[in-house]
């Protein structure tokens, strides 16, 4: 059977498995509905809001300038693979390391490719304070996005302030909110607690969705997987290293800078939801373990790192340009770049396990 119609009858089979619980899917653009024999008030959860969500790595010139037509072709590489969402920007390097006008420019160069797509478009809104979230916040929502996302800012030093900076967000959005549990390299204030994320989620019907990557992360996703309803989907994180365990926990989704990965890290989802071949969900993530692990080995950090060289080799981007942190990871005053290098040896290995992937791998390219 080739690879499309297998993943368009896992599609079909999950939107029953969807039904059966309740959720009414929706057209784009459409309110979720009240299930029957569900009482008035209860969570319900987007059902476009689910699964791979992944983060979008920011491609860069020669030149070390954001190149946007790239970040476009990336997008619609990830919809292409069938993928039920994608983010941006969110890593640390494109949310510290871009400016004002980079973002905002960015986020505009996608929301006008997603007009015709299946993916959901996610757009990042987070801030050194509140007037900083606030002025990205109100740019998304004019750009019409899926859904939200959002980290702590920078200058939090309590959770009362994670408390106000969100419900700051909360009066100008009524699309899904994601609420990231860790902040970027500057924040030194909590994790958001499991109480305050149920508190928020009981406050506003488009909270409770939960990107879950701090601290003791099994039993906080425990914890959050437990106060479902008001909390509407737990998402793993860390680069995909634990999802397998994750989503046999109950977690309904992944959110990490693995974006090349589209098509394997959806048939991994599309596996898991059916339940049909075990063997096959557990082969298919080992072989994703098997390419995440290269980091241990090879140059360049464990998000990017490798994952540049197969956006180059997939026709995605043109190079394997890098933005830096400066000394002790602060913000330098003009941008550091460099390009990664890799010996043939390193290349020669990435391609083995590359190879490996192939039964998970959408066939064909797409058209650009």
């Amino acid at each position: 059977m080739l690879y499309d119609d297998q993943m368009t009858r896992r599609r079909m089979i999950g939107l029953t498995m969807a039904g059966a619980s309740g959720l009414v899917i929706r057209a784009h653009g459409q309110e979720p509905q009240q299930g029957p024999g569900e009482p008035a008030g209860a969570s319900i959860a987007d059902p476009r809001v689910q699964g791979p969500y992944l983060i979008l790595s920011t491609p860069f010139t020669a030149s070390g300038a954001v190149d946007f037509d790239a970040l476009a072709r990336e997008a619609r590489y990830v919809d292409w693979c069938g993928c039920p969402g994608m983010i941006w920007p969110q890593s640390g390097d494109s949310v510290d390391l871009l400016t004002t006008e980079e973002k905002l420019r960015g986020m505009e160069v996608l929301a006008a490719a997603a007009k015709d797509f299946h993916s959901a478009l996610c757009l990042g809104v987070q801030g050194k304070d509140t007037t900083d979230m606030l002025l990205y916040a109100k740019h998304v929502e004019n750009l019409a996005p899926t859904a939200l996302i959002s980290r702590p800012p920078d200058s939090g030093t309590t959770e009362d302030d994670l408390r106000q900076y969100w419900h700051a967000l909360a009066s100008i959005t009524k699309r899904p909110v994601i609420l990231q549990t860790t902040g970027g390299v500057a924040y030194k204030g909590p994790s958001p607690s499991v109480d305050l994320l149920t508190e928020l989620a009981k406050d506003f019907p488009n909270f409770g969705y939960v990107k879950e990557e701090a601290g003791a992360v099994i039993s906080r996703m425990r914890a959050l997987l437990a106060a479902r309803p008001p909390i509407r989907r737990v998402f793993g994180a860390r680069g995909g290293l634990g999802w397998l365990y994750e989503l046999r926990l109950g977690a309904e989704g992944l959110i990490t800078e693995r974006a090349i990965y589209a098509d394997v890290l959806t048939r991994i989802w599309e596996l898991h939801q059916t339940g049909a071949d075990p063997a096959a969900l557990r082969d298919a993530y080992s072989k994703f373990l098997l390419m995440t692990n290269l980091s241990v080995t090879h140059p360049g950090d464990s998000l990017r790192g490798i994952q540049l060289y197969l956006w180059k080799k997939r026709g995605v981007f043109k190079n394997m340009v890098s933005r830096h942190y400066g000394p002790g990871t602060t913000v330098p005053e003009s941008p550091i770049f460099s390009e990664l290098e890799l010996s043939e040896e390193e290349i020669a290995e990435i391609e083995y396990r590359f190879e490996a992937l192939k039964p998970y791998q959408k066939a064909g390219t797409p058209s650009w």
